[in-house]
């Protein structure tokens, strides 16, 4: 299909002609155009016939007048592009006297001073880069063309010979300084030239050091509300345990008066007079005590993973109780044999292990709170030598030593 408009290949727009591309190009500065087969929208409104070429001015056209209804007209004014630009009769001269002038004049390097150049030579500067520094710089002196050299260091072609038609040849004008003074004069250039790259450099310094001052200020606030939603989360399990202790004792108390109920009645005694029973003391409600929250410990992190075990198998209590002496046994010959490599490397395939720890969930994840790591492709548990560390060894001991013998220990 023949294309029907331009789109820019910068913006995107889309327009009807050459002379569209040619205005959009002076306005925006785009000139990056190609065929295309998408047609320019072409929405007339009903109500006043107005053509918008876009949903942004149909949007903006109903804003301003409240019409809302528009005719899709695409298809209709689509018409294959013509992409020979209209030129105007100067135009065409001109391009006469280019041709004719073109065919007449022979394209010459341009004269520059001598001394300039073999200066400009002396401190580093190519050939080409000097010769063409002189020349658009005027070839007045050599600071003016150091100054344009450091201006126009990032064109495409600051390495490439300049040419100039033959009659525009204009003799170089000479230099009034001398040997001594040119020397002078360049090492002056050359110490400026090296002042203003260390003041760039200085200033990309800066903003390197503003940068990174800022990023480290982001990861600090992140560090903080991580610790702040760390500290909410140990708080909130705090309590829960206090709860779930609390509602443990009275499941216990009641259980108890059930079954001292259950004793009487057996021995043919009369039910116990609940005007004759002691009242139990009232529950005194704890007073909060502000205290200043700090981040998990290692310690807590085990005894939240020992409490997780228990929780996920609760039906099962001789399993959980044989997992906790397992894994104490497993911690009690590593603090008492730290140099003992068997001590300190636990294959996870193996039969006992996997009914004793291994198939519980929480098991492996205590044995990593301790120091193991999983190696080997993922075959063993192994805690190295240096990382044996013996208070982190007798904190997991007491943890284990206190969810075995207390029977309140994650009983909800």
């Amino acid at each position: 299909m023949a294309g029907v408009s331009l789109k820019c290949g910068d913006c995107g727009a889309l327009l009807k002609s050459v002379q569209e591309a040619q205005e959009h190009g002076e306005l925006t500065s785009h000139f990056n155009f190609s065929e295309s087969t998408e047609a320019v929208l072409n929405l007339v409104c009903t109500d006043c016939g107005k053509p918008c070429r876009s949903k942004t001015e149909s949007d903006l056209h109903t804003k301003r007048t409240g019409h809302t209804e528009f005719v899709d007209k695409t298809s209709e004014a689509a018409k294959p592009i013509n992409l020979e630009a209209p030129k105007t009769v100067a135009e065409s001269e001109e391009a006469v006297d280019a041709s004719s002038s073109s065919q007449s004049e022979e394209m010459v390097v341009p004269e520059v001073d001598k001394k300039l150049l073999e200066e400009l030579e002396l401190m580093g500067f190519p050939t080409a880069r000097a010769t063409r520094a002189l020349h658009y710089s005027g070839n007045t002196s050599l600071e003016a063309a150091v100054n344009w050299v450091v201006e126009h260091e990032n064109d495409p072609d600051i390495d490439q010979m300049p040419m100039v038609p033959l009659n525009s040849k204009v003799e170089a004008p000479k230099s009034s300084l001398t040997p001594e003074e040119m020397k002078l004069k360049a090492q002056e250039l050359r110490e400026r030239a090296r002042k203003k790259k260390e003041e760039e450099e200085k200033r990309m310094e800066r903003e390197k050091e503003k940068e990174r001052i800022r990023v480290g200020k982001e990861l600090l606030e992140a560090k903080r509300i991580e610790e702040e939603n760390e500290r909410k989360r140990l708080l909130a399990l705090r309590k829960a345990e206090k709860e779930e202790e609390k509602r443990a004792r009275e499941k216990i108390r009641q259980k108890l008066e059930e079954d001292k109920a259950e004793r009487r009645r057996r021995l043919g005694l009369p039910p116990e007079d609940p005007a004759a029973v002691k009242p139990s003391s009232p529950v005194v409600e704890e007073k909060k005590i502000s205290l200043p929250v700090r981040p998990a410990t290692k310690a807590e992190q085990m005894r939240e993973c020992l409490r997780s075990l228990k929780q996920n198998h609760k039906g099962d209590d001789a399993k959980v109780k044989r997992a906790f002496q397992t894994l104490l046994t497993y911690i009690g010959n590593v603090a008492k044999n730290p140099d003992e490599e068997k001590f300190r490397k636990i294959r996870l395939t193996n039969q006992t292990f996997q009914d004793r720890v291994g198939a519980l969930k929480g098991g492996i994840e205590f044995l990593e709170l301790c120091g193991f790591e999983k190696v080997e492709d993922d075959e063993f548990l192994f805690l190295s030598r240096n990382k044996v560390d013996m208070a982190v060894l007798n904190s997991a001991g007491s943890e284990l030593n206190s969810a075995i013998n207390n029977p309140f220990f994650g009983v909800l």
